[in-house]
Parts: structure tokens; C-alpha cells; sequence
């Protein structure tokens, strides 16, 4: 078993007290700890939609948004961990539905309602990854449906019902977003984020196989038999396991070894 211990700043106040605006916004993501991420400039809004429990953008600045928010019908949603994760780092002002100011701590307490198909571990993951430089979606809810085939009356997720059936997209049904993430499996072991290595010619209109799967433990490891199950699954496309304690996140996956047999 190979085994990253990458380590996470789980303290929120230690990356709120470097605010150097005049750094460029790629230099906010390439430092691996949060405590050096930047504020910017430029502050994008968005208005929080609790039957979604997402929220919606309304005013795009910098150039984040090329690798997060999905996009329904022309507008773009934000899951509550990029919503969590944006407001962190000073790029996103969110709005409840009379435009009052939603502060970080009402947005935890939403995440903390397990509406939003998320919990406290996988946003810690989630914040880890984007703080490295990656590109982090989550898994089965594609970025967008642009260019893709749309059935109507279908509606999945990967990992449910191993169906590839796109998702519903009529523009008077929201319930296909909020099924999406709802339905998010929360289990000893269950995918969580399809990760991209940085890619500055990334487009979620066609973002291609993911450098990894990255599935969550919250409990015991997975045994063999899930493992050879996730192999089968997966194919060429590799994947990861993450577990969270104590604000740490830990990153390990497994390789067959071949014993010589001694005389």
C-alpha cells in the first residue's frame, strides 16, 4: 500500500490574515497550504438557493470560474464546498434570496444540515485538493451538459444504479440539480471528487478522464474484494483513497505485489 500524507490546514483564521491583494490569482492556488491563499481584487456574487442548497452566480469576476461551478441552462451553480471554499479566500460575496449578506459562519451551518449532499470531511478534502492547484468536480455530476445528448426524464448519479443516463435539463425542473446532490452516497467507502491536475486548457464542456477517482473512507479500509470491484469499475482510469481525522487529510491506494516464492 503507497501512502501520501499530504496534511491540511483545517484552521480557518490562519489563511483570513494574509490579504496581499496585489497578487495574481493563479499564485493564490499554487501554494499547498491555505494559510498563504490571497485575497483578490476582484469578488464574484452569487445568491444562495435552499431548495438547491447551492448557489447560483450572478456576477463572475477572475478566472476561477473555468474550473468550478457546473452549468445548468446558462447559469452557473456553485456546490456549498466551492461556495465554502470561495468565500474562505475573499473571491465570492453570497446573497440569501433579500439580498442580505450571508456570512461564513450561516454557510457552515448549512453545510453542517446535510442538505447539500456534503459533509465537514469532504469539504476538508475538497478545500485540500483546490489549495494544491487541482481541479477537483464531483463525481457523476457532470460540468456541463454543452454538446452532450439530454434525455429527458432520466436522472443519475455514478455510483447509485451504475447507469451512464445523462441527467434531465428542462429549464422549469430543478429538481435533476438538487436530486443530483442529494442523492450523494455517504458510506464507509463512496466516491466522492473526479480530480484534474492543473490545466490551463481545461474546459468543463469536455473535460476528459480525470487523473484519478478519489474515493472517501470514513471508517475501516476497503477490503480486497471492494477493491478488485473499484478496478473492474474504473478501467484505465486510476483511483485514490482519502480519510480525515482530526483535520488531516490523508491520501492512500493500493498496488498488487508479487512475492518470490523461496526455495
Amino acid at each position: 500500500m503507497g501512502s501520501d500524507d499530504w496534511g491540511s490546514c483545517s484552521d480557518n483564521e490562519d489563511y483570513l490574515q494574509d490579504r496581499n491583494e496585489d497578487d495574481d490569482e493563479e499564485d493564490c492556488y499554487s501554494s499547498g497550504f491555505l494559510s498563504k491563499l490571497q485575497f483578490r481584487k476582484d469578488i464574484s456574487k452569487a445568491r444562495w438557493v435552499d431548495d438547491l442548497a447551492m448557489a447560483e452566480v450572478v456576477e463572475k469576476r477572475g478566472k476561477m470560474w473555468v474550473t468550478m461551478g457546473i452549468v445548468r441552462n446558462g447559469n452557473t451553480y456553485c456546490s456549498i464546498e466551492e461556495t465554502l471554499f470561495l468565500i474562505e479566500i475573499g473571491a465570492l460575496h453570497v446573497l440569501d434570496g433579500n439580498d442580505i449578506h450571508l456570512s461564513l459562519k450561516e454557510l457552515y451551518e448549512k453545510l453542517s444540515n446535510g442538505k447539500s449532499g456534503c459533509y465537514w470531511e469532504l469539504f476538508e478534502v475538497y478545500k485540500h485538493l483546490r489549495s494544491l492547484g487541482y481541479v477537483v468536480g464531483r463525481h457523476g455530476i457532470p460540468w456541463s451538459v454543452k454538446g452532450q445528448q439530454i434525455k429527458s426524464g432520466t436522472c443519475s448519479l455514478e455510483g447509485s444504479q451504475e447507469s451512464n443516463e445523462m441527467l434531465e435539463m428542462e429549464p422549469k425542473d430543478e429538481n435533476s440539480v438538487i436530486e443530483l446532490f442529494n442523492n450523494m452516497q455517504i458510506t464507509d467507502v463512496s466516491p466522492a471528487f473526479n480530480v484534474y491536475l492543473p490545466n490551463s486548457k481545461f474546459r468543463k464542456s469536455s473535460p476528459g478522464d480525470p487523473s484519478f477517482v478519489l474515493y472517501i473512507s470514513r471508517c475501516s479500509p476497503p477490503s480486497r474484494v471492494e477493491i478488485e470491484a473499484l478496478e473492474r469499475k474504473h478501467g484505465a482510469i486510476p483511483f485514490k483513497f482519502c480519510h480525515v481525522e482530526n483535520g488531516r487529510v490523508s491520501f492512500f491506494s493500493f498496488a498488487k505485489t508479487e512475492l518470490p516464492v523461496f526455495p
